[in-house]
């Protein structure tokens, strides 16, 4: 009997540790679609709240439209772990958001804040092409620094903003560990720096040719090759849309917001109703037919 109820017990302990981010998002959303007292504050012994304010999001619900407002910091974390003392943005919470946010009706729009000082290169891509590839408008905003694999995470947004004291440094792609000196690796590395500068010519107005050349700058970096570019710099050079805070940013993102249920929401409601200025149906055939009597 006793270990029959500690097999319950210990079954039990693993269902509430068990953690899924789609069905802590749709709690989320619930709660703040909820106008009772008892969900205006969160949780904090609920592990799935937790969870999420663990990750760096939030879905706000009392601005002009609900908006998901998703957090790069640190270095991003790819294929593996790295140091406890490191701040990190994990690559495997980060796709489940995307995709949970793509296919949420409710949310209308994306805010990608990014202070970050670059990470793991095929995680850094593989995000910046979930992010160009939605549907939804999204609005990037550098904070701080978006550094090395974050410049295609800033650019692969729809509009792009950047703070004006923020930097971005553009360099060629690197390797941490033993590397083998032969010519294959140095070809792989001439291919990995194609792709990326491949991604971020096509998705700013920067020329493919121009950014090379600022990745192989030798005069400006001391222990390094690449360039650091200031907020005025990034706008200047093509890389960055505009210059803005917070504010510019949402009121970008608004704007898309608005334009996109202009393009795809209301006309599509409105396009088949009969105008109220219209006379109906007879009216203008009796008044031919009275005037002609007269």
């Amino acid at each position: 009997m006793n270990q029959h109820q500690n097999s319950q017990r210990h079954h039990t302990k693993r269902l509430e540790d068990s953690f899924h981010f789609e069905d802590a998002y749709v709690n989320l959303a619930y709660e703040n679609n909820s106008d009772s007292p008892d969900h205006a504050q969160p949780n904090s012994d609920d592990p799935q709240m937790n969870k999420i304010q663990e990750i760096g999001s939030v879905l706000t619900n009392n601005g002009k439209y609900k908006i998901h407002c998703l957090t790069i910091i640190g270095q991003i974390e790819g294929h593996y772990v790295l140091p406890s003392q490191n701040k990190t943005t994990k690559y495997e919470h980060i796709i489940p958001q995307l995709v949970a946010i793509e296919e949420e009706p409710e949310i209308e729009g994306l805010l990608i804040l990014l202070n970050t000082v670059g990470g793991d290169v095929e995680a850094g891509l593989a995000l910046a092409e979930l992010f160009a590839g939605m549907k939804k408008p999204t609005v990037s905003l550098v904070l701080g620094g978006g550094h090395s694999i974050g410049v295609p995470l800033a650019v692969a947004a729809q509009k792009s903003f950047i703070a004006p004291s923020a930097t971005m440094t553009i360099h060629p792609v690197r390797m941490n560990g033993l590397t083998l000196g032969v010519p294959q690796t140095f070809e792989y590395f001439q291919k990995m720096q194609q792709r990326i500068t491949t991604f971020v010519s096509e998705h700013s107005k920067m020329d493919p040719d121009r950014f090379y050349q600022l990745a192989m700058n030798t005069e400006e970096l001391v222990m390094d090759v690449g360039t650091v570019l200031d907020g005025p710099d990034a706008v200047k050079e093509g890389l960055i849309d505009g210059l803005g805070s917070l504010s510019d940013a949402l009121e970008c993102l608004y704007e898309m917001i608005d334009k996109n249920k202009k393009d795809h929401g209301y006309e599509e409601h409105t396009e088949n109703k009969p105008s109220l200025n219209t006379a109906p149906v007879g009216t203008e055939k009796k008044t031919k037919k009275r005037t002609a009597k007269k």
